[in-house]
């Protein structure tokens, strides 16, 4: 096994890095849908609150 100075490994770290694609896009929607979800959520479960009158 080849030793890999740690120059040439941040190089091809930034190189793929910039080839990803739609990581960021796909990180949003990500984002986005956990928080739509959340907030259903909280707007279904609210309606059951039990109040003690």
């Amino acid at each position: 096994m080849a030793h890999t100075p740690h120059t040439d490994w941040l190089a091809a770290a930034m190189g793929a890095a910039e080839q990803q694609g739609p990581g960021n896009l796909l990180r949003i929607v990500l984002i986005v849908m956990v928080v739509g979800c959340v907030l259903t959520a909280w707007f279904l479960l609210r309606g059951y609150k039990q109040k003690d009158d």
